[in-house]
């Protein structure tokens, strides 16, 4: 299938600002395939826009449930690539708190459809990730989803990542206040934000409406909003409990509670946050570059008062408020009227769908419906079935889950079996969502280059052994959450019962295996973390969840959990209880072993490469230094357009934004303002010296201050081309002064 081309009538419909985000990246796209950009600067800036390298090893998903198959494939699949232009990655769309509307859901399907395998997939952290899709195309994608209101910009990289919230905020029965304005506030507050730029490690934010609920899960975030109302002088204060310093990953940290602050403080405590770890994170070891070693390394107590110092030397910003005054930016009205659920014989399945997949809103007469999603995973033709159905029940109310789910909200309970029988009509009438057979997992040896284990084919595994399992109520409300790696995307530290992808080497042959993790706790916002007490092989494990959760129903007390039965009984007796099923047949008895979930070929972790998780720490001058080359790079394309006046432009800018990558290099807080720049490059390299080497001297530095004094304005070429060759020696000068410092760890 070819792409359909970009509707040009759309672009009037894309914000200017981001129009021109998008067509810087295109140039930077040209400028690196000349040679013209870094590839590790490159790489960050694509993660930034939410553009990953992806793993190939046969370009088909190992999940056993369904293939992926390319709409229009370039290239070899089953050839590794070199480098992101030789076959196609993962691009990830940011959906701040899950919020989307119909149109934006069809779009993305669209773009599935066109540009990807035609299967969207849902992630834990609410976005939408397109896998194989060809970097070429990601500008016409950035720019269709622009169209609608949607950007890519920041979904990876060393940023903050895509701000969560939890999907039934503003419906639910036992939250504080609807956190979506807020959440939707401190989103496009940081979007871009020059303090949330120079960060060692990628940040993340979730708002949580309770305490008790999962929905959220703000223990394990760097930044955690757990919505408080407190009373201050018998007058109500709505406001958060920030907790900072949470994360899984490798070793998990909880979160620590920072303090309590008013609405009004919720921006600008979370901008103080975000400068005290771009100035006291790590920036070279990346293993330890995240929120939560600084928070370690300080203690809360030093950190609370290093954020509060950080908060007092703030320069005012009037958005820190005044969004206060439109709270309802984010608010949703019901498309049709509330009516109770009638009494009646319904469709058969209904009963069942209705007590897993449905919960009553606050608001009476109306009901919320998830919609389950095998693997958080979608196909286009289903994405638009659902917007259909929500258009026909609820109006434009669709919010993704943590658990990989949607959601549709306000739909009048009345409606409920016509709900479902419209769901089925698209396969997306499955019963199940939120409980033992609901798994969640990351991609594993799918696509992500870390993954060791499949993931996502254990989990599929899972799904059909439990699915139709004779189950004990308590069971069926377990967790299991399922990684390819330690760095626990599945989450699985959270779950009632996690498994990790390992490997082992067994009389010369590889075998999958999954570490069995315990003891956490999804309720409670992520209210404990378990550990891990073993590794099965992975072709076990269907067998390990049998005889755990037989030991749970057979050896329980009274009301008791399966968290605090695992407390209780300790670890140690549950990884006696499992023992037997670690062992691993001889391959000539039992080959099937030596293979992995969904993947016929014999087990090897040969294909893993380099994560791109955050990509490699880049510093803002080495970013300053990029944008100067592309500036230069678009002033010698104005020059062979013939455009003199724009070329000169451009090289003065282009030197500008060298220097101002110099300046930041001193942690000086730059403006956009040529006095401002050149002058602090005068007074900091220029007059000190530091500029200039042996071959250069002072005379580079004076092309800058040349242009400064006299702004190129002219409409002869030849002066213009002269323009351009200053700014290269400039930029090249500018080049080597970092590298100096570099070298002598400045």
């Amino acid at each position: 299938m070819t792409p359909a081309p970009w509707n040009e009538r759309l672009r009037d419909r894309i914000p200017t600002s981001l129009r021109e985000e998008i067509d810087t990246f295109e140039t930077q796209m040209e400028m690196r395939k000349v040679g013209k950009v870094d590839e590790k600067v490159f790489a960050e800036t694509r993660l930034r826009r939410g553009v990953y390298g992806q793993r190939y090893d046969n370009g088909q998903r190992h999940d056993g449930v369904r293939p992926r198959t390319l709409a229009y494939p370039r290239g070899d699949l089953k050839k590794g690539p070199d480098t992101v232009w030789d076959a196609p990655g993962m691009t990830r769309i940011k959906i701040p708190m899950g919020r989307l509307t119909n149109e934006q859901l069809d779009v993305i399907a669209e773009l599935a459809e066109e540009y990807s395998d035609g299967i969207l997939h849902v992630t834990t952290r609410q976005d939408v990730q397109l896998h194989f899709v060809h970097i070429e195309d990601t500008p016409d994608m950035m720019r269709r989803l622009g169209a609608v209101g949607i950007t890519t910009r920041e979904a990876c990289g060393n940023v903050v990542r895509n701000v969560t919230a939890c999907p039934y905020a503003g419906v639910c029965n036992t939250q504080s206040f609807d956190v979506t304005p807020y959440a939707h506030a401190l989103t496009y507050f940081l979007l871009g934000h020059k303090d949330s730029q120079d960060f060692g490690r990628k940040l993340k934010i979730a708002f949580s409406g309770c305490r008790s609920e999962a929905c959220g899960l703000a223990n394990i975030h760097d930044i955690g909003a757990l919505a408080i109302v407190r009373e201050d002088n018998g007058e109500k204060v709505h406001g958060f409990e920030l907790y900072v310093g949470g994360g899984l990953g490798s070793v998990p940290h909880q979160a620590k509670l920072l303090g309590f602050v008013p609405a009004e403080e919720l921006l600008p405590t979370a901008q103080a946050i975000c400068r005290v770890f771009a100035r006291l994170g790590e920036k070279k070891n990346r293993a330890r570059a995240r929120l939560k070693f600084v928070v370690a390394r300080l203690g809360i107590d030093e950190f609370r008062q290093v954020v509060a110092a950080e908060r007092a030397i703030l320069p005012e910003d009037d958005r820190w408020t005044s969004y206060l005054g439109d709270l309802g930016v984010t608010e949703e009205t019901p498309a049709y009227p509330a009516a109770p659920l009638p009494e009646g014989i319904f469709k058969k399945g209904f009963a069942d769908w209705r007590r897993t997949n449905v919960r009553p809103q606050a608001q009476v007469g109306y009901a919320i419906a998830t919609v389950r999603l095998p693997l958080g995973d979608l196909t286009s033709r289903q994405a638009r079935g659902l917007s259909e159905v929500a258009r026909r029940f609820a109006g434009d109310t669709i919010r993704l889950t943590v658990e990989q789910n949607i959601v549709v909200r306000w739909v009048p309970e009345a409606r409920l079996p016509e709900l479902y029988a419209a769901l089925a009509e698209h396969d997306l009438h499955g019963p199940g969502a939120g409980t033992v057979a609901d798994i969640t997992s990351c991609p594993g040896t799918d696509t992500c280059k870390l993954g060791i284990s499949a993931s996502r084919g254990l989990s599929a595994a899972l799904e059909q052994h439990l699915a139709g399992a004779e189950l004990d109520d308590d069971v069926r409300g377990l967790r299991i959450k399922t990684s390819g790696c330690f760095n626990s995307c599945g989450q699985h530290h959270i779950a009632d019962i996690g498994f990790l992808g390992v490997s082992r080497n067994v009389k010369g042959r590889r075998v999958a295996h999954f570490q069995l993790v315990v003891g956490g706790k999804w309720a409670d916002n992520g209210g404990a973390y378990g550990l891990a007490i073993g590794a099965f092989p992975a072709k076990r494990i269907p067998k390990v969840v049998d005889e755990l959760t037989a030991y749970y129903t057979g050896e329980r007390e009274e009301g008791e959990s399966f968290h605090r039965f695992i407390e209780r009984v300790g670890k140690g007796a549950v990884r006696k209880r499992l023992e037997h099923l670690k062992q691993v047949p001889d391959y000539d008895v039992d080959p099937s072993f030596y293979t992995d979930w969904g993947d016929a070929r014999e087990y090897t972790i040969g294909d893993m490469g380099a994560g791109e998780c955050a990509g490699e720490v880049v510093s803002l001058t080495e970013f300053g230094l990029a944008d100067s080359e592309r500036a230069l790079y678009e002033a010698q394309s104005e020059l062979d357009a013939g455009h003199a006046h724009q070329a000169g432009s451009l090289a003065y800018r282009a030197m500008l934004e060298a220097a101002k990558a110099l300046v930041k290099l001193e942690n000086i807080d730059v403006i956009d303002e040529p006095d401002q720049i050149v002058g602090e490059f005068t007074s900091r390299f220029h007059d000190t010296g530091r500029f200039h080497d042996r071959y250069a001297g002072a005379k580079f530095a004076h092309y800058l201050l040349a242009a400064h004094a006299s702004p190129p304005n002219g409409e002869a070429l030849d002066e213009m081309r002269q323009k351009i060759e200053e700014a290269q020696l400039f930029i090249e000068a500018a080049h080597a002064c970092y590298d100096r410092m570099q070298g002598a760890g400045l």
